[in-house]
């Protein structure tokens, strides 16, 4: 079918199919898993744990069901057409999701409302809550306070107190290098961590990701801290609607300030280093490629939730969200090597399938129809309303490195869910150079 008459097919569809999502928002009773009380590992460093480090190795019998019955059954769903691959067989984590980024159809999922740990994916929900608060300009001098409350444990990008950092460079910590000294940080500018959890907790509620509860805002092991592949699929598809989001989920490598000193000449100056980003899809590693159209988005490893990544991709003009969590296969970058075969058959299953639910819009999401070139709200203008914002297929290049910010839209009509200034059907704006990526 031709990418316009898609694009319209898609558009004419997401009206009757998020009312009926706004149906389903009723979560159904949930068993809350009780994690351990052990210290978190580094997501950047730690092997995968085994199984028995989280709560339950079976999946309760009763999961939420917002975004389509199928999402709060047991097992794979998937509905397969004619010519439509199988899926992939050698899957072992608790809970996977793969879905349209644009049209928000799950293409198949396995135990998507499963309550598990998240460990650093919850990072997402973290940056998609307090990213329009402070410009990426704004400095801040690091007191003992800000990093009070660290985990053991905990994957840092080494900030040093009495040091002074712009809001960017924290940003790149929190998203290349999992810091949770970043997210400290961070959250002492938002007057707190308690606060901050808060504000995750209702964000949260606003997103329908109603698996979630979050205890602590950098994902570190918590008792009754929980999210599912469902919710931080939400989280990820809110936040790639973000410019500056989009910009450092798919920054690769980065000069990161270090401590201040004299150097022979008696002057002042600020060191730095490389950081490197450790979603392996991104970066690549030893046994890994790097995977084609890849553009973010964040990884994570814990005791209690073992591996945790969700990842965004392009190719051919169609963008994949994918999520999985804790694979029980105990082999080196697992989580990515399972996420990279569900991404590839999504790919070829798109357009072979029928979705087995979708990915519902923000709770307070007023719905409109804009026609083509028209202006409308876009993730960078969160106050607009249409007629009065950004072009939707202009905004500033540039990023991380010299990485060029492409923009396009879909033909055809447009959904936007205004509030929210969520935009269902547009061309995701993914960084040009991850398409060009080996």
């Amino acid at each position: 079918m031709p990418a316009l008459h898609t694009t319209v097919r898609r558009s004419l569809l997401v009206i009757p199919a998020t009312c009926l999502s706004l149906a389903l928002t009723a979560p159904a009773s949930f068993a809350t898993p009780s994690p351990s009380t052990s210290p978190s590992t580094s997501p950047s460093t730690s092997p995968s744990t085994s199984p028995s480090a989280s709560p339950s190795a079976t999946p309760p019998a009763n999961m939420s069901r917002v975004g389509g019955e199928r999402l709060g059954r047991a097992g794979a769903q998937a509905d397969l057409g004619a010519g439509a691959p199988v899926l992939p067989k050698d899957l072992t984590a608790r809970s996977w999701i793969v879905a349209d980024a644009e049209s928000g159809e799950v293409l198949a999922a396995a135990n998507a409302h499963w309550r598990l740990p998240p460990a650093s994916t919850l990072k997402m929900l973290f940056a998609d809550t307090l990213l329009p608060k402070f410009p990426s300009s704004e400095k801040h001098k690091v007191t003992t306070a800000d990093l009070a409350g660290i985990g053991s444990g905990s994957s840092m990008v080494g900030i040093k107190e009495e040091e002074t950092y712009t809001v960017h460079d924290l940003w790149l910590g929190v998203f290349l290098r999992s810091g949770n000294d970043a997210v400290h940080v961070l959250s002492a500018m938002n007057h707190g961590v308690d606060r901050t959890v808060a504000e995750m907790n209702a964000h949260a509620e606003e997103l329908q990701a109603l698996d979630t509860h979050v205890v602590t805002p950098d994902g570190y092991d918590a008792p009754g801290q929980v999210s599912s592949a469902y919710d931080l699929t939400l989280f990820a598809r809110s936040g790639l609607q973000k410019k500056d989001f989009r910009e450092y989920c798919s920054t690769v490598r980065a000069e990161f300030p270090g401590k201040t000193s004299k150097n022979d000449k008696g002057k002042t100056v600020r060191e730095t280093f490389e950081i490197e980003n450790t979603n392996r899809l991104l970066s690549g590693d030893s046994d890994l490629s790097v995977y084609q159209g890849i553009a973010g988005v964040k990884n994570g490893n814990t005791t209690n939730a073992g591996a945790t990544f969700t990842a965004v991709a392009e190719r051919g003009g169609r963008v994949l969200l994918v999520t999985v969590m804790n694979p029980g296969k105990e082999e080196h970058n697992e989580v990515y090597k399972e996420a990279a075969k569900l991404l590839d058959w999504g790919f070829n299953a798109a357009g072979k399938v029928r979705p087995v639910g979708e990915l519902v819009a923000p709770k307070g999401a007023a719905q409109s129809v804009v026609q083509p070139g028209a202006t409308a709200p876009d993730g960078d203008n969160p106050g607009g309303v249409a007629g009065s914002g950004k072009p939707v297929a202009s905004a500033p290049s540039g990023g991380s490195g010299g990485m060029g910010i492409a923009l396009a839209i879909s033909g055809g009509l447009l959904v936007l869910l205004a509030a929210g200034a969520f935009l269902v059907n547009r061309r995701w704006p993914l960084p040009d150079l991850m398409r060009r990526r080996r």
